[in-house]
């Protein structure tokens, strides 16, 4: 069964940080890349950030870059969202998606976990 859960969501204030993690199970970890996505209400989906299977290569979004930094722990089946000099425009439901490589590349995402709540107070 697979399973994404994330944890580490809350309310902070504008300027503060939040460590998002994720914790996987039930699939090949080191051969997806991973992936944090957020959604706020009425909005799209946004692509936080990514990284690949083995950790070598990040990407990011335009609103999050340098202030977010995404890692993983192979080892411990864990990808992680470090998010620095928050603003309220980040208040969202963060989640965290699994993707194989073929499947990356079309940007469809396997597997998906529950979210959780960031909120940013101004």
């Amino acid at each position: 069964q697979v399973q994404l859960i994330e944890s580490g969501g809350g309310l902070v204030p504008a300027g503060g940080s939040l460590r998002l993690s994720c914790a996987a199970s039930g699939f090949d970890f080191s051969s997806y890349y991973m992936i944090w996505v957020r959604q706020t209400p009425g909005m799209e989906r946004e692509l936080v950030a990514a990284i690949r299977w083995n950790g070598d290569t990040t990407g990011y979004s335009d609103s999050v870059k340098g202030r977010f930094v995404i890692s993983r722990d192979n080892a411990k089946n864990m990808v992680y969202l470090q998010m620095n000099s928050l603003k309220f425009e980040d208040s969202a439901v963060y989640y965290c998606a699994a993707a194989t490589p073929a499947n990356w590349v079309r940007r469809e995402f396997d597997y998906w976990g529950q979210g959780t709540q960031v909120t940013v107070s101004s």
